[in-house]
């Protein structure tokens, strides 16, 4: 683990701080391994049940890799096989709430694009300027964009490398909230108790159908939503449901 990333529990709500301020929280290698563990964590934890990922300070979510260090990696193939933390953060099982403060850069970018909800403050940016420097990104970036905003506000965005601000974000539909800076955290742990409120084991199966809505043909993706409904209507999370439904209480779910 590494001090330039933060990992608490609290309300069944992990949050991850990106906590490398002074350097527009640029992710190391270090800190790629801690993000993979802290997402390892929160997979085979009955406690988490949702997880937010921000940035330390109001500058910056984060500028993506420190470009500092990619020379450090003695070939392109053990470069391309590191562990990329956008990968982590794809398959976390809990819904993953981004609250984007400032800069969203490149493999930053591509954080961003790999949580569920992304809200963001009134002052972020959000670029994919790899071009600029050579090459492009490799973290989902054309994916996480083509799927966001459309296939020609995505390639607005790969070929050029220029910013958009967070009007135009919410406008392309990249984010689905702006909030002042002093408010985003409090709306992303209000958003965030909502979601672990809900049942558990409906909402992480909810982010497997939504992906099957995105990766499968619509015919399928209609019988592979039926199939995970009786899933969940088969646990005792759904009986619970139910039951709190007819006696007219708030349910409590256990995650079974």
């Amino acid at each position: 683990m590494t001090d330039d990333l933060a990992f608490t529990i609290a309300d069944h709500v992990a949050t991850i701080t990106i906590n490398r301020p002074a350097k527009l929280n640029a992710m190391t290698p270090a800190m790629a391994d801690a993000l993979v563990a802290a997402v390892a964590e929160c997979n085979t934890s009955d406690v988490v049940r949702c997880v937010i990922v921000t940035g330390a300070g109001e500058k910056a979510f984060s500028a993506g890799s420190d470009i500092t260090t990619l020379d450090a990696y003695a070939t392109a193939w053990d470069f391309r096989n590191r562990a990329d933390y956008c990968d982590a953060l794809r398959a976390c099982r809990k819904p993953v709430v981004a609250a984007i403060n400032g800069y969203a850069l490149g493999g930053g970018l591509e954080t961003a694009l790999a949580c569920d909800i992304r809200i963001c403050s009134s002052n972020a940016r959000f670029a994919a300027p790899e071009i600029k420097l050579g090459w492009i990104g490799g973290g989902g970036m054309a994916a996480g964009l083509s799927y966001a905003i459309g296939s020609s506000n995505a390639a607005t965005m790969l070929l050029t490398g220029d910013m958009i601000d967070a009007g135009q974000a919410l406008a392309w539909g990249l984010v689905s909230e702006v909030h002042d800076p002093a408010a985003l955290l409090p709306r992303a742990q209000e958003l965030a108790r909502t979601v672990a409120s809900r049942a558990p084991i409906a909402a992480e199966i909810g982010k497997l159908n939504l992906r099957a809505a995105f990766t499968m043909p619509w015919d399928k993706a209609v019988e592979y939503e039926r199939e995970l409904q009786a899933i969940c209507f088969a646990t005792e999370d759904a009986a619970e449901g139910r039951a709190a439904f007819a006696e007219k209480r708030a349910p409590v779910f256990r995650r079974r």
